[in-house]
């Protein structure tokens, strides 16, 4: 059995690693780290594990804990892990970071965008990028992973085929992005309250939303460029759920019969067939069905289509997945079968929950 601990297990990702680990049959949590709720019974907490969790939170020691586990998830906020990493942790055990202390590779970049200074840099070169289907077998090979965030995994999965094959100008590349409340964490703030989320919906983090050059690095790779995108975030009044939607100048390429223009419909369906065709997790939609967040609630699904726009010569893609499943958990599990040489889908092939 992979014995695992959790650090920050009473957040809302934290307590999704716990009960997609509690169906896992390859995996025993021994380390339920909370330093808010030290002592308590973990099922005291969240009474969905009542006569399920009989362990108590214990303190957030790193040290400690990377002797006695084979994995530590730290679902915790930005620049935790990066002020208590060491080589000796690495060392002795596989570390999985929720937060994005480690997913931009430019320090500087980091630090700008938010606005942390970064106390380890000496990880951020080998700290593989955990988008499982991108970066699959450096994944495999690596001990520390940086998981990737919920809005980056819809955006990035949703355009990545048509970047990586040339197919649209990712300089013109808007995304639209809608959150559930959940995103936010479990912290009490007052724009997350009931009375100020329900019957409404705003845009925030506008132009400087930190997620943006995360996205921008992964689909720079992609095109073998550095790219500008326009990324707008919004909280939407639902539990769970990202809904991205995405535009994009096509570019003029070679058609199937010698002529130049732009890319049809069956071109850029034959391209995500090609990404995505083999992946379990991602389903290309058949037809002009659009994704819907309620069609992947609760599931590590990320559900896409696109539609093209002849008369702007622009396409329209579209992503929805959980923001706690493929968003964080369930991707952060994913990256975990992958470190282990396990099924990828082990503990994760669960349908999507409705209503």
């Amino acid at each position: 059995m992979i014995k695992v601990g959790i650090v920050g297990a009473t957040g809302y990702a934290g307590a999704e690693l716990v009960r997609l680990l509690l169906g896992h049959k390859e995996a025993e949590i021994v380390w339920y780290g909370s330093k808010s709720y030290v002592d308590q019974k973990f099922a005291d907490v969240y009474r969905n594990f009542f006569q399920l969790v009989e362990d108590p939170c214990l303190e957030d020691q790193l040290e400690e804990m990377a002797k006695q586990v084979d994995v530590i998830f730290t679902a915790t906020p930005q620049g935790y892990l990066a002020s208590v990493l060491t080589e000796d942790i690495l060392s002795k055990c596989k570390v999985i970071d929720l937060s994005a202390d480690y997913r931009i590779k430019d320090v500087a970049t980091y630090e700008k965008w938010y606005n942390l200074e970064h106390k380890s840099p000496q990880f951020i070169e080998e700290a593989v990028y955990g988008l499982c289907e991108v970066n699959r077998e450096d994944i495999k090979k690596a001990r520390l992973i940086a998981n990737p965030g919920c809005f980056t995994t819809c955006s990035i999965l949703t355009a990545y085929p048509l970047v990586k094959d040339g197919l649209i100008d990712p300089n013109t590349l808007i995304i639209d992005a809608k959150s559930g409340t959940s995103g936010a964490g479990r912290g009490a703030k007052q724009q997350n309250l009931f009375c100020e989320v329900n019957e409404s919906m705003k845009a925030y983090g506008v132009t400087t939303h930190r997620h943006t050059p995360e996205i921008e690095e992964q689909l720079g790779y992609a095109c073998g460029k550095e790219i500008l995108v326009n990324f707008t975030p919004h909280l939407a009044p639902m539990n769970r759920g990202i809904l991205a939607t995405e535009y994009a100048s096509l570019c003029q390429v070679t058609l199937p019969d010698g002529s130049v223009g732009y890319p049809t419909e069956e071109m850029i369906r034959a391209s995500y067939k090609k990404y995505y065709d083999q992946e379990f997790f991602v389903r290309v939609l058949d037809g002009d069905t659009p994704p819907e967040t309620k069609w992947v609630e609760g599931s590590n699904f990320v559900d896409i289509n696109f539609k093209v726009d002849e008369r702007t010569h622009r396409v329209v893609m579209m992503g929805a997945l959980d923001n706690l499943v493929k968003g964080a958990a369930g991707q952060a599990l994913q990256n975990m079968n992958l470190l282990f040489g396990l099924d990828e889908k082990e503990g994760l092939a669960m349908a999507p929950m409705f209503p």
